[in-house]
């Protein structure tokens, strides 16, 4: 999937929502790679890892917000701000994201809505917010970070689960509805990944369970028929190739980047 030489998205300009760490900040370095303007949205108390992406803010290597996903009035501020800077946005991934753990019968409601709120609504904000300032005839690419958690089921994630599946769900049916503009709409759908948010997981299983660590993790991996984790850089490729020019007739297509588990 590494087609596209190294000026292919040149002209574009690519806003990565939750792009100061992990998938997301590998997904910006990424298509900046291949020439493309990018803002990266952070969380508006960012962790201490996206000091790297603010950094390169002030460097001028991309621009940096701070929107709220699940903010309307913070969404539509953050637009504002990064065309204002670098033109209109024609590249959009929603990758922001928040996965907490809970038995169903456990799952509070806070819970269940902030899950919906950040991977759902986010989605759905960022977007249509993008729809918004996107001329109606110009090249657009909407690629939306889901999960395989959205094309199957896990244990003790019911609310992540139901929110990726939504996110999976607006993704084809967005795909229809813009088929006859220069618009496309596709999800890729990570299995486990190298992220903060993995090293999380691993640190509840083992405060649960009173596995080890690396029992922790290898229980993990076995998800994988590949045995080993996915690398955030594997997920930046998949993306980089649904935004070039070559990816114009894939659309409302879901990408598993999974080692086989999908």
């Amino acid at each position: 999937m590494s087609g596209g030489g190294a000026g292919a998205l040149s002209g574009h300009h690519a806003l990565v929502t939750g792009g100061g760490t992990g998938i997301g900040a590998a997904i910006a370095a990424r298509l900046a790679r291949a020439g493309a303007a990018g803002t990266i949205a952070g969380r508006p108390a960012a962790p201490p890892q996206a000091e790297g992406a603010k950094r390169a803010a002030r460097r001028g290597a991309a621009g940096f917000v701070a929107p709220d996903v699940a903010d309307e009035a913070s969404v539509r501020a953050g637009f504002a701000a990064a065309s204002a800077a670098r033109g209109g946005v024609t590249l959009l991934v929603n990758n922001a994201g928040l996965a907490q753990a809970a038995p169903a019968s456990r799952t509070s409601l806070q819970l269940w809505q902030e899950a919906l709120a950040v991977n759902a609504t986010g989605t759905f904000l960022s977007t249509r917010e993008f729809l918004a300032q996107l001329p109606k005839a110009a090249i657009g690419r909407i690629v939306n970070v889901a999960s395989t958690a959205g094309l199957k089921g896990y244990p003790y994630v019911s609310a992540y689960c139901a929110a990726k599946h939504a996110v999976v769900g607006y993704t084809r049916a967005l795909a229809l509805e813009l088929a006859r503009r220069p618009v496309t709409v596709n999800a890729v759908c990570p299995g486990f990944t190298e992220t903060a948010i993995l090293e999380e997981s691993i640190a509840n299983i083992v405060k649960t369970t009173g596995r080890s660590e690396s029992e922790a993790r290898a229980e993990l991996a076995k998800t994988n028929p590949q045995g080993r984790f996915v690398q955030p850089a594997e997920v930046a490729e998949a993306v980089h190739w649904l935004c070039l020019p070559e990816a114009a007739s894939v659309t409302g297509t879901v990408v598993p980047v999974a080692g086989g588990e999908i």
